[in-house]
């Protein structure tokens, strides 16, 4: 099955639902050579993590250290236009957990990116949309440098894969399912880091978030799910309190 899965994959561009289609209708596959890892759903190494998702990865593509998949995952998110004020507390929670936890993020601009940074001397796991061949954002490539080397990038989508919008609401789940708990540092109303938040939920995944001041546009999105019932991050003491 596990060149099927490649077969589907490189054919449907990672697609999770055109693969379950081929899968279901057992559309004719053929072996297909690829120059990149990869580990299938029918693997012994894949990551059972990801196998309580209603709708998990079929593959995943990867460039680094896999064994970070088996330690306990911190999922830190937020906004693409973070704020200086975000971007300083992203820095300090991800110090504070990442003696603690892997931390998982989508390499993205903003949030994402300063997770992954503040995290470079521990561990750290980016989650991407696009093929592992695809820069984006394009400001991100001395970090994916790094990253592929020593620490850990995966997709569902191979090599060549363009950065399609919508792939990006889509990988949320992985972030997710990969976490522990799952921290929203900064998060407009309408932000992607909610999506995120509802993935960890359907999996009872505790969600933290950092609250912000009346009428901070920033941070609507936090002061929302606080509102609903996340967990509030106040202090360092907070943070050490998670597990």
């Amino acid at each position: 099955m596990r060149e099927q899965l490649l077969c589907y994959a490189l054919r449907y561009e990672g697609d999770w639902k055109k693969m379950k289609l081929a899968l279901d209708r057992q559309e004719p596959w053929t072996r297909m050579a690829y120059e990149g890892s990869y580990v299938t759903i029918a693997d012994q190494a894949y990551p059972d993590k990801l196998r309580r998702l209603a709708c998990p990865p079929w593959i995943l593509f990867y460039e680094g250290d896999m064994t970070l998949l088996q330690k306990p995952g911190c999922g830190i998110v937020g906004s693409r236009q973070a704020s200086a004020a975000g971007l300083r507390n992203c820095a300090r929670i991800t110090d504070c957990m990442k003696e603690r936890f892997v931390i998982v993020s989508g390499l993205a601009r903003g949030i994402d990116g300063q997770a992954h940074r503040s995290a470079l001397d521990q561990h750290t796991i980016a989650v991407i949309g696009c093929g592992l061949d695809v820069v984006y954002p394009k400001e991100h490539a001395s970090l994916y440098a790094v990253m592929r080397k020593k620490q850990l990038i995966i997709s569902e989508y191979p090599n060549g894969t363009k950065p399609y919008a919508y792939h990006f609401p889509w990988r949320n789940r992985i972030i997710a399912a990969l976490s522990e708990a799952v921290i929203v540092v900064e998060a407009r109303r309408r932000s992607g880091s909610l999506l995120t938040v509802n993935e960890a939920l359907e999996l009872d995944i505790p969600v933290y978030c950092v609250p912000h001041a009346y009428l901070d546009e920033a941070g609507t999105g936090c002061n929302l799910l606080i509102s609903q019932g996340a967990n509030i991050l106040v202090d360092e003491d907070d943070l050490r309190l998670i597990f």
